[in-house]
């Protein structure tokens, strides 16, 4: 089971979103991809933001970095 779940992570992404604008993320499938993307990334080489104790998966590294907002997600039109 992931902790957090989705919907706290969704909560935390889209905190940052003004009434009436619409969310950054409106789907499971966009916190999978970017959790995935950044594990991706700290496979590679790249230091982890937060904490990680050793041994801990990348993309529990990646989870966490996600709800603490050390990442962000951004949409197609902000890159």
């Amino acid at each position: 089971m992931l902790h957090p779940s989705y919907s706290d992570l969704m909560k935390v992404v889209n905190s940052e979103v003004e009434d009436g604008e619409q969310p950054v993320v409106q789907s499971r499938y966009s916190i999978v991809m970017a959790t995935s993307k950044r594990a991706r990334q700290l496979i590679s080489g790249d230091e982890p933001l937060v904490d990680a104790p050793e041994g801990k998966k990348p993309l529990s590294v990646a989870i966490d970095e996600l709800y603490q907002s050390k990442i962000t997600i951004v949409g197609d039109d902000e890159e």
